[in-house]
């Protein structure tokens, strides 16, 4: 797939699925291997819920309980689940299925979509990025740029009417989780869609993420800890484990949700600026196992590429007028974190007022 350069060696780097197909892996290979990762906690851990039809009900005290326990979970943890959406479960297996049917490919039909531009609409690899991972992780995806312009894959066949859909039905669910977290920190319940163009111009990626069995998972990572750019992040998975969040400076698991039909939504680096700095973007990891492969789909939704980002005035009044973060453009954001290494919230960190004093 591409080449890994280092001080003593230059690796033939193929994608993690054809390397645990064409041999009987009993290790790792040494480009793959991490520290041992810290084990997660076993006590079980509950995460936050968010009744999405409370949120948009009529019923005002209804919606306001619900706008009370979704700002709660923005502050507290950065991470919640969604039920009650709306959106089909047929729809929602459908996309994973057809995402799996993707990495089932031939890697000649699937090399049609490489490429090492970041910025690229339609982008298959491996690791997160070739040109500065030392080590690399064990995963695959598929990141397509899905609107405002909307780009896919042609095959599997049916996978782009599908996916066309399904990023519809979670754009326009973001738009609903964004009207009643301006609500909650007292902002007019449409600022975000006008000042950051979400009707017509909301920045979104589909990113499709395969985990394969690894034979040796303490050893390796699927993805290392980092926060999201961008506003919020819709995801969902396979009935396999991985993810795992860092919440009061522990890692917790987040296994298979107990509740059918919802998502897994993140509070991303640039809600994080504009709510200067009162709801914190969450440090989250993939981690492997040596018996199932995984697949998650995420969903990031973000302000139109042009956007220039900063703290919302009303929110710097209120705080006395200390704007927690620089200003800047979206897309020069994006590029900035695709570009670099992964690592926690170095990117951010790039942009918080206190770095420039």
């Amino acid at each position: 797939m591409s080449k890994l350069n280092d001080v003593h060696n230059i690796h033939v780097i193929e994608c993690v699925k054809s390397l645990t197909q064409s041999t009987q892996l009993k290790s790792i290979p040494s480009h793959y291997t991490f520290k041992a990762i810290s084990p997660v906690p076993s006590v079980e851990t509950t995460i936050p819920i968010v009744d999405f039809s409370s949120l948009i009900s009529t019923d005002s005290h209804q919606q306001s309980e619900a706008i009370r326990g979704l700002a709660k979970a923005c502050q507290d943890w950065g991470f919640f689940t969604v039920i009650n959406h709306g959106i089909p479960d047929s729809l929602m297996s459908a996309i994973i299925d057809a995402t799996t049917k993707f990495f089932d490919l031939t890697e000649e039909e699937k090399k049609e979509f490489e490429s090492e531009n970041v910025l690229n609409p339609i982008r298959y690899g491996t690791s997160f990025n070739l040109k500065v991972d030392k080590v690399l992780f064990w995963r695959d995806y598929l990141k397509v740029i899905v609107h405002p312009q909307f780009h896919f894959p042609s095959k599997p066949q049916d996978f782009s009417l599908l996916a066309q859909e399904y990023c519809k039905r979670t754009r326009e669910m973001t738009r609903e989780l964004m009207r009643a977290i301006s609500i909650s920190l007292q902002l007019d319940p449409n600022i975000f869609d006008y000042s950051l163009k979400l009707e017509k111009e909301m920045f979104q990626i589909f990113i499709g993420n395969l985990y394969p069995p690894c034979p040796e998972p303490e050893m390796a990572m699927g993805l290392p800890p980092h926060s999201d750019h961008g506003l919020l992040t819709v995801l969902i998975q396979n009935q396999v484990a991985g993810l795992q969040i860092l919440h009061d400076g522990k890692w917790v698991g987040v296994g298979v949700s107990q509740h059918p039909n919802s998502f897994l939504v993140n509070v991303g680096d640039h809600l994080e600026i504009l709510s200067n700095g009162r709801y914190k973007s969450i440090v989250h990891r993939a981690t492997v196992n040596n018996a199932s492969t995984r697949i998650s789909i995420a969903i990031a939704h973000g302000p139109s590429i042009d956007s220039v980002v900063s703290p919302i005035e009303e929110l710097v009044i209120g705080d006395e007028g200390s704007s927690e973060y620089m200003s800047m453009r979206y897309g020069d954001y994006i590029k900035l974190q695709q570009e670099n290494k992964l690592d926690l919230k170095t990117c951010l960190d790039r942009v918080r007022v206190q770095a420039f004093n």
